[in-house]
């Protein structure tokens, strides 16, 4: 019996994904069967179990500790970033940035996973976790993990990062490192640009203690009153919107020994500097930083919201004044002071986190932007794919008649996204033969030119559709701004189907041509963000192939429309198919080994958490088929367990860009298959997204996109490795004590060359 987590007391019931079957012609035809339902109800123990689960006979012959905890396993994914940040062998302002990306990562694991808990917890709806672990044990477990982690920043940063900075002559400084004439200037400074966009809130009968606002850096200071003697606390924020740390500018003097130092103060310590003047007649006794967490998740019930917009507006508005659920602070900070915030802001000790200042390391992403190439990666510049490139300098780029041609398999970063993917639909914005573009937007970027193409489009007399998810954690505000621009402009706007976020990555071009209409498509694993794009690695495919044209109007008509009996031939599309297909697909490497013949699997994905898949692959690991599982973040898997999993190998590799395609191949018998798309096995990809995974039918495309996880698998290349015991392995040295090959550099490489003998 499976326990899991249902939003209402009531029993409720929900759909099994269709059926999927895999003729010998190889092709995928889905037949969306309507397949028996799964009740949940609450059990004589208050918890909510799930009834009727087609793998719970077979579940019980498994052991009951077969799933790592998926929180844990999160938090030791943030770990693994810290080990970079500790690297002495890395570009020093690049472990830099990768603090600055664990302090990010930890704020929204805080805001989202645990703020989630908590409510859980709160109201009754929280359950035994799939580890087996109670949900209080789940919270202290996090806190535990949590204090050390960032006490282990603290440390990588105070005693290795900071001190090899300034052997690099880059320096954090305090106001009263500066020279007298500095400090004028940055006196003056402090007065005409920081001390008007300062609110002082003092804490008194007439004043409560004011709203602190989630991920805001505060001082808290105490005051004295020299006339009564009596102390007061008030609160300062930080501006947000000003620079964190502050450069010093100093007069050239080629015989100072700062001539070749660059300095910084950072601004909580510029504003503690000149607290004075924010509270003229009062003593400045002292001042701490701290720095409150809240819930930041979002809870918005679609089927009673009449209009999603405006619901999701107003929650947002709530946002800000979410419960805390943790608070860090300066471990200089007074226990009267501490006892204070503690007691206004409502936070248990287990939420209190006490680390030397600076906090809130986000802020040295200013100073890992410095320029100097000699402390950062060597430099990148995504090229144009060969397929796409013109045959002729002189002559103009063609992507549709490159599509023509054959199927582009496109891998960003090393690909460029802006000559490619934008460039497909800048091209098809401007081509008056298009008649019309359908497009799915998860996230994209800022002044974004695939949202100026579709208004270009638009504007032009075509038919424009965006499918635009206004749900997308912490992009909901700038989607909907970018959904109103549109429907201004003329596109027409969908914001998919109630329930269920829309995820998959889609472009559709009709296109007006001397035959007849053809259709262009691109499939992609990442978000139409050409800044992202630079540093995320994904893949995508542009075709006009007609079974995948043919798929992409029916999902784009599903999405837009009313197609609930929609088939499709070579996707895959959740929440109906993509966990039957993959169950199907494993089934079939089952039966092959257990016929003797050669099995295999191989994985690459963000995440790993599904329970039902996880056992569907401890069972072909029981067959004797070989797994490989390739995983940038979250994994439940135990690999290496004796009669479970001991065909199961779990791997990671983390690196200047972030792991983010999600591909699954498959032996087929000697007949590969091989699939990508934008799910992760998890339950929210399979259950609660539309997503897609597209069949692959080049070989060799399949050949290549086997050959990313072999190689990220291999000993050659630094990668982590995950133990039977939940422990994540790094192995990066040779024998010799020298670094690993390195996994991203190799491709970058391999890149260079391809373009190098494509130009001959």
């Amino acid at each position: 019996m499976t326990r899991m987590p249902v939003p209402d007391p009531a029993t409720v019931t929900s759909p099994v994904p269709g059926e999927v079957d895999l003729a010998a012609t190889g092709e995928l035809v889905i037949t969306a069967a309507t397949a028996p339902r799964r009740t949940v109800m609450r059990g004589p123990d208050g918890r909510f179990v799930r009834l009727g689960d087609p793998h719970d006979a077979d579940a019980g012959s498994l052991p009951a500790d077969r799933f790592l905890d998926r929180e844990i396993s999160w938090l030791q994914f943030n770990e693994r970033v810290l080990q970079l940040a500790a690297d002495e062998h890395l570009p020093l302002l690049e472990r830099a940035r990768f603090l600055a990306i664990f302090t990010s990562n930890l704020d929204e694991f805080f805001m989202v996973r645990v703020a989630g808990l908590k409510r859980r917890i709160a109201t009754g709806l929280a359950v035994r976790s799939a580890s087996g672990l109670e949900p209080r044990e789940v919270l202290d477990r996090i806190a535990e993990v949590s204090h050390d982690l960032l006490a282990a920043q603290a440390l990588i940063f105070h005693d290795g990062v900071r001190p090899a900075l300034e052997r690099n002559g880059i320096r954090i400084v305090r106001v009263d490192q500066l020279s007298a004439a500095e400090q004028v200037r940055f006196g003056t400074y402090f007065t005409g640009r920081i001390f008007p966009v300062l609110t002082p809130l003092a804490v008194d009968p007439a004043h409560p203690f004011p709203y602190i606002s989630g991920l805001s850096l505060n001082l808290a200071v105490v005051l004295l009153n020299p006339r009564t003697g009596k102390e007061h606390f008030a609160r300062v924020k930080v501006p947000p919107l000003l620079p964190r740390f502050i450069k010093v500018e100093h007069e050239p003097d080629p015989d100072s020994p700062l001539a070749e130092v660059t300095r910084f103060v950072a601004l909580e310590d510029l504003i503690a500097a000149h607290l004075d003047q924010l509270f003229p007649g009062m003593e400045v006794q002292e001042s701490f930083t701290f720095r409150v967490t809240r819930n930041e998740d979002l809870e918005v019930e679609e089927d009673d919201a009449e209009n999603l917009l405006t619901a999701l507006e107003r929650e947002l508005t709530r946002r800000r004044f979410g419960p805390p659920v943790r608070l860090e602070v300066d471990k200089a900070m007074d226990d009267k002071v501490m006892d204070l915030l503690v007691r206004e802001l409502g936070v248990s000790q287990a939420e209190v986190y006490r680390l030397p200042a600076p906090l809130d390391l986000r802020g040295l992403n200013v100073i890992a932007d410095l320029e100097n190439s000699e402390l950062h990666f060597e430099r990148f510049v995504a090229r144009t794919n060969v397929d796409l490139a013109p045959t002729e300098s002189a002559k103009a780029r063609d992507i549709f008649a490159a599509i023509r041609r054959s199927d582009v398999l496109l891998h960003h970063p090393y690909d460029s996204f802006s000559t490619s993917v934008q460039a497909f639909i800048e091209q098809a914005a401007a081509d008056p033969h298009v008649l019309a573009i359908k497009q799915t937007l998860y996230r994209t970027s800022g002044n974004s030119p695939i949202i100026d193409a579709l208004i270009d489009a638009a504007e032009a007399g075509k038919q424009v559709l965006a499918v635009v998810e206004i749900k997308a954690r912490f992009d909901e505000q700038n989607n909907i701004s970018w959904a109103r621009k549109l429907e201004h402009s003329g596109v027409h706007v969908v914001y998919g189907i109630v329930g269920l976020k829309t995820h998959c990555k889609l472009s559709l071009v009709v296109r007006q041509e001397a035959e007849g209409l053809r259709r262009y498509c691109h499939i992609g694993t990442g978000n139409y963000n050409p800044k992202t794009a630079r540093l995320y690695e994904d893949l995508g495919l542009l075709t006009c192939d007609e079974e995948v044209a043919e798929d992409l109007t029916r999902l784009f008509n599903m999405l837009s429309g009313l197609a609930p009996r929609a088939k499709f031939k070579r996707l895959l599309v959740a929440p109906r198919t993509v966990r039957s297909g993959l169950d199907d697909l494993i089934n079939k490497e089952i039966s092959y080994a257990e016929a003797g013949r050669p099995a295999s699997i191989r994985l690459k994905v963000n995440s790993i958490v599904d329970e039902n898949l996880i056992d569907s692959l401890y069972r072909a690991s029981q067959a004797g088929v070989k797994i490989q599982v390739l995983v940038r973040g979250i994994c439940a898997i135990r690999p290496g367990v004796p009669g479970l999993s001991e065909n199961i190998e779990v791997r990671s590799i983390l690196g200047r860009f972030l792991e983010h395609s999600r591909v699954f191949c498959f032996g087929g018998d000697g007949d590969p298959v091989a699939l990508i798309g934008s799910a992760d096995m998890m339950h929210r990809n399979l259950d609660r997204r539309v997503e897609t995974l597209l069949m692959l039918r080049d070989p060799g495309q399949i050949e290549f996109v086997e050959s990313l996880i072999t190689r990220g698998m291999s000993n050659e290349f630094a990668s982590w490795r995950l133990e039977a015991d939940g422990r994540w392995i790094r192995h990066h040295l040779d024998e010799e004590g020298q670094p690993l090959r390195d996994y991203q550099k190799r491709l970058i490489d391999y890149y260079a060359k391809k373009r190098r003998k494509a130009s001959r």
